[in-house]
């Protein structure tokens, strides 16, 4: 199933050469990332407070990473390991229980902690406070399915199991499904999406290897796929456009960076700088 996209167009192959639509803007992982600079962001990826200052800043939704505790609860983190974002969690987020998890606050060090106190949250804190808007957000539901403290054959052992407990939410909380997307690196994962839940949409995501894992998404009838900026070219977009898939792109801060992205004429842009891409966007439509 596609996805239904916000505004009064949908990328077709017929569109003429040198269209450019107005993609969505998403906050990547919250607002992004612990930076010094361009811009200043002291909270943490896909924190409780991240989420709601990039909505603040204007952003039509959030891409949030999700990940499964011991216990089978899903969690908001980004990182592999928690010993790189959390002031006192070591290990990995599957080898502790929500409860314990609930309890790490995120560390950044100098300056960032001055201005952030934020714990570890759960998925579900996230879907019940934004179930109170007025408008519900686009959501991107980024599955780190794989788990670094077990041996390398059972990293993905339970995908399934973030699978079932996502869907599970998505019902009971009554998620917009087409303002959902799923996303994984794992074609098999996404295909288990689809027999739970065939109404929400799906997109596999591309760190790699471009050609080899686009054909492989072709022949899965992938609709949509997720690049990392650096993985894109001229003549990658136009194979993704030809082809009739959604492209969404992520990362990227500076004024630079996001002009480029702009130019493959992405659906949507998972930003790490909401602000300033929304700028350039109401920029290019006075140009317009």
């Amino acid at each position: 199933m596609g996805w239904t996209w916000p505004r009064d167009w949908h990328y077709s192959a017929l569109d003429l050469p040198g269209t450019v639509h107005k993609p969505l803007v998403l906050g990547h992982a919250g607002s992004g990332f612990f930076t010094p600079f361009n811009p200043f962001n002291p909270l943490p990826p896909s924190s409780l407070a991240g989420v709601r200052h990039a909505l603040a800043k204007g952003a039509d939704g959030e891409e949030v990473d999700v990940q499964l505790s011991q216990d089978s609860v899903l969690m908001l983190y980004h990182d592999l390991e928690l010993s790189n974002s959390t002031a006192t969690g070591t290990g990995c987020v599957s080898q502790y229980p929500a409860a314990e998890l609930l309890r790490l606050r995120y560390r950044g060090g100098w300056p960032y902690d001055w201005f952030q106190k934020e714990r570890v949250a759960t998925l579900d804190t996230l879907l019940q406070e934004l179930r109170q808007r007025a408008t519900f957000p686009y959501l991107h539901f980024d599955l780190h399915e794989e788990d670094g403290c077990v041996p390398p054959a059972k990293a993905f052992a339970r995908s399934q199991v973030l699978v079932r407990q996502l869907v599970q939410q998505l019902v009971r909380r009554q998620v917009p499904l087409a303002q959902a997307l799923v996303i994984s690196t794992q074609l098999s994962t996404l295909k288990y999406v689809r027999t739970l839940l065939p109404a929400v949409p799906v997109a596999l995501e591309i760190v790699e290897n471009f050609d080899s894992v686009f054909t492989q998404a072709q022949a899965a009838g992938i609709e949509t796929v997720v690049v990392k900026k650096d993985q894109l070219t001229p003549q990658r977009a136009a194979r993704i456009h030809a082809a009739g898939v959604q492209l969404v792109l992520f990362g990227g801060r500076s004024a630079g960076a996001m002009k480029k992205q702009l130019a493959f004429d992405p659906q949507a842009i998972e930003t790490d700088n909401v602000a300033r891409l929304i700028s350039l966007l109401n920029r290019r439509a006075r140009k317009d």
